[in-house]
C-alpha cells in the first residue's frame, strides 16, 4: 500500500507539469469527461495503458464532478509469462480490472496482408462490445503525444494522406458509444520517465509481436517514423511540436484537396470564385 501511494504521487507531484497537467488539459480542453460519463478504460498491459488508468483513478478521487469508471483488460491469447505480469501490475497498482479472452492472435497468425490493423480493428470491436454490456457510454485508450504526430507522418509517407489519431471518436459500429484518448498531450518521454522512476515492468506491445519487440527483432512502419523524429529533434528540437500544431492549423486555401464526409473536393471547385491571393 505504502509503495502504491508512493506511485500515486510521483503522477500529481514529481510529475504534475509533463503528465498530470496535460492529462487534465486534454480532458478540458477537447471535453472528454462529462458528468455522468461511464468510463471503461481499456488497459493492454503496457506503460501508456497502465499510466491512463491511474490518471484516471486521480481524476475520479480530486475530479469537480463524478463519473463512473470501469477498468477492462483484454486477453487475445498472451503468453502465461505477458498474461501473469499484467495481473501482478493490476494488483501493485490497485487498478480493479475485469480480464475477458478472445481468441484473436490465433484468428490473425495466418494473415499476412496487414495482420496489424486487422488485429486493431477487432481489439476496438471487442472493447466496445465488453464496455456496453458494463453499461458504459465511452473508452478510454492510452495513445499519447507521440502517437498523434507519429500517426500523421505514417499517413503521408505510406498513407499519402494527412491525418491522424482524434481525441474523441464516436464509433459508427457501436451508436452511442464513443472513444476517447486523455493522454493526448503527454509525451512517450514522461511517461517512460515515470515508468523508470517507479521501478515498474509492463509489456512493451500489446500485439502478438510482444516477446519479439521486447528482444529487439522486430520493426514497422511506426518505429521507423518515430526513428525519423528522433532525429529530426536533432536537427529542431520543436519539429514534434510543430507537427502536433500543423494539425490546428491546416489552411485550406494552399492545398490541392481536401476529403469531407467521404467525399475529395479540389481546389478547382471553387477557383473560379476565390479573388487572388498575395503569393505573388
Amino acid at each position: 500500500m505504502e509503495r502504491l501511494q508512493e506511485i500515486e504521487r510521483t503522477i500529481i507531484k514529481k510529475y504534475r507539469n509533463n503528465i498530470w497537467k496535460r492529462f487534465i488539459r486534454a480532458v478540458v480542453d477537447f471535453e472528454l469527461i462529462k458528468p455522468n460519463d461511464n468510463i471503461a478504460v481499456c488497459i493492454s498491459g503496457g506503460k501508456d495503458s497502465m499510466l491512463l488508468a491511474k490518471c484516471m483513478q486521480e481524476l475520479k478521487k480530486h475530479g469537480k464532478f463524478d463519473f463512473g469508471l470501469k477498468f477492462i483488460v483484454m486477453d487475445p491469447g498472451y503468453a502465461k509469462p505477458n498474461r501473469e505480469l499484467i495481473e501482478s501490475n493490476l494488483k501493485l497498482l490497485g487498478i480493479n480490472a475485469e480480464i475477458f479472452e478472445t481468441n484473436i492472435f490465433t484468428a490473425v497468425t495466418e494473415i499476412t496482408n496487414s495482420p496489424c490493423y486487422l488485429c486493431a480493428r477487432m481489439r476496438r470491436g471487442y472493447l466496445y462490445k465488453k464496455a456496453q454490456e458494463l453499461g458504459c457510454n465511452k473508452i478510454a485508450l492510452g495513445h499519447h503525444f507521440d502517437d498523434v504526430i507519429e500517426t500523421v507522418l505514417i499517413s503521408m509517407f505510406y498513407g499519402a494522406e494527412y491525418k491522424t489519431m482524434m481525441p474523441k471518436l464516436k464509433s459508427t459500429n457501436h451508436p452511442g458509444m464513443e472513444l476517447i484518448r486523455p493522454l493526448y498531450y503527454v509525451k512517450e518521454a514522461d511517461i517512460k520517465h515515470w515508468q523508470t522512476f517507479n521501478e515498474l515492468k509492463f509489456l512493451q506491445c500489446a500485439c502478438k509481436f510482444t516477446d519479439g519487440l521486447a528482444q529487439g527483432k522486430i520493426s514497422g512502419k511506426r518505429q521507423e517514423v518515430k526513428e525519423l523524429i528522433a532525429r529530426l529533434r536533432e536537427i529542431n528540437k520543436n519539429i514534434d511540436i510543430n507537427i502536433f500544431r500543423s494539425l490546428c492549423s491546416v489552411n485550406l486555401t494552399t492545398i490541392l484537396g481536401y476529403k469531407q464526409n467521404n467525399k475529395l473536393i479540389s481546389f478547382l471547385d471553387n477557383y473560379d470564385n476565390v479573388n487572388s491571393d498575395s503569393e505573388d
